[in-house]
């Protein structure tokens, strides 16, 4: 990199990036790119895990809520969101987590329901809202070819976050990703 070029560090202030717009776009693009160990089609913007993106005492900030807070890939995925940042020119960012507001599933963008679709898993239906939890179950639509005549088989899926269904037109299981 040529020094004044997006992401590039100015040695004059320990290694803190310069104060743009153009380095947090940077930045949303490279973590655009992280996709969830789990679910690999999708990246942490995609689900929504990443909440902000701000500079906080000349470093990049990047504020994360994960899906709930016993998520087995929490820790791979704040790993992975600080390589690839490190990677991209930006050597002391810093990842925060937090839990409050909880992440929901009504967080995931359009484009990553789409992505999870076309992977094979049925997003989730509906609003996380708490008469979600309470009323009448969810119709979940086959990912494979369509039909809404599906059948629950396992609240409990590939992941703690999705639940087993099978399609009882094309007889094909699929994992569901339950509204949280």
């Amino acid at each position: 990199m040529r020094p004044g070029e997006i992401g590039q560090l100015i040695a004059t202030d320990q290694q803190a990036t310069p104060k743009t717009e153009a380095d947090l776009a940077l930045a949303e693009q490279v973590l655009a790119e992280v996709m969830d160990p789990e679910v690999p089609v999708v990246s942490v913007v995609d689900l929504g895990i990443v909440r902000k993106i701000t500079w906080r005492d000349g470093h990049l900030s990047v504020l994360i809520t994960p899906t709930y807070s016993g998520c087995p890939a929490t820790e791979v995925i704040e790993l992975s969101i600080r390589e690839a940042l490190v990677q991209a020119g930006f050597v002391q960012a810093e990842v925060v987590q937090r839990l409050d507001p909880a992440w929901t599933t009504d967080w995931i963008t359009q484009a990553g329901r789409e992505k999870l679709k076309a992977y094979g898993i049925s997003p989730p239906v509906g609003s996380a809202s708490k008469r979600s939890l309470t009323s009448v179950a969810p119709q979940v639509t086959c990912p494979i070819c369509g039909s809404e005549h599906t059948q629950l088989v396992s609240e409990f899926g590939s992941t703690a976050c999705k639940a087993l269904y099978r399609c009882l037109d094309c007889l094909e299981p699929f994992d569901y990703f339950k509204c949280i």
